[in-house]
């Protein structure tokens, strides 16, 4: 059995395995719909999305994750996607990327807790791109299960704004499915 504590990769892929079944499904038509996450639409979304991607690969191998901005733009979201996923799956394949310290938009982490993080945004935004698109039913339990505990320990339910980018928690029931827990702790409503 893998340590997903110690080894978060394999929980990494699926959440890049994840994003992109969603990335490659959006239709024209949906660009412009709003997402849960209220500074992106969808359009702003797939480019933040891009730019995630080749944040924690520059991270990975050293760089500065801020050398890559916030949203990419580009006509060719699928392509530059595949394009940075084949670079960070390449990386993720030498395992002294646990141990790489990376430099991130929030601080210095070793390799395995940046990918952990990273996992976390992915699996957001994979729920903020399944509500907006109607996809929901698409995404893997397993993933917000794993994350949850994970994003309850490290992001703080207080205080929340400025440093901390998240809206209050939003209450649910402690039964509610995984995603909708997930979304409530980051301050989305379910």
């Amino acid at each position: 059995m893998t340590d997903f504590v110690n080894d978060p990769r394999p929980m990494f892929v699926r959440a890049l395995d994840q994003i992109q079944q969603l990335i490659d499904a959006v239709e024209p038509d949906d660009l412009d719909l709003p997402t849960p996450c209220p500074v992106y639409d969808v359009r702003a979304l797939q480019g933040h999305l891009l730019s995630v991607v080749g944040r924690i690969n520059l991270a990975l191998t050293g760089g500065n994750a801020l050398d890559i901005p916030s949203v990419t733009t580009t006509t060719d979201v699928m392509g530059t996607w595949k394009e940075r996923r084949a670079r960070l799956d390449l990386t993720l394949s030498d395992d002294s990327v646990l141990h790489q310290t990376c430099k991130l938009p929030w601080g210095t982490l070793p390799g395995a807790a940046a990918i952990a993080a990273y996992t976390g945004e992915l699996t957001t935004h994979s729920w903020d791109l399944a509500k907006a698109t109607g996809r929901l039913d698409w995404l893997d339990d397993d993933l917000a299960t794993y994350l949850l505990p994970l994003v309850q320990q490290f992001i703080p339910a207080e205080p929340r704004g400025g440093h901390v980018p998240f809206g209050p928690v939003v209450p649910v029931s402690d039964d509610a499915p995984p995603y909708d827990q997930l979304a409530a702790w980051q301050g989305r409503q379910p």
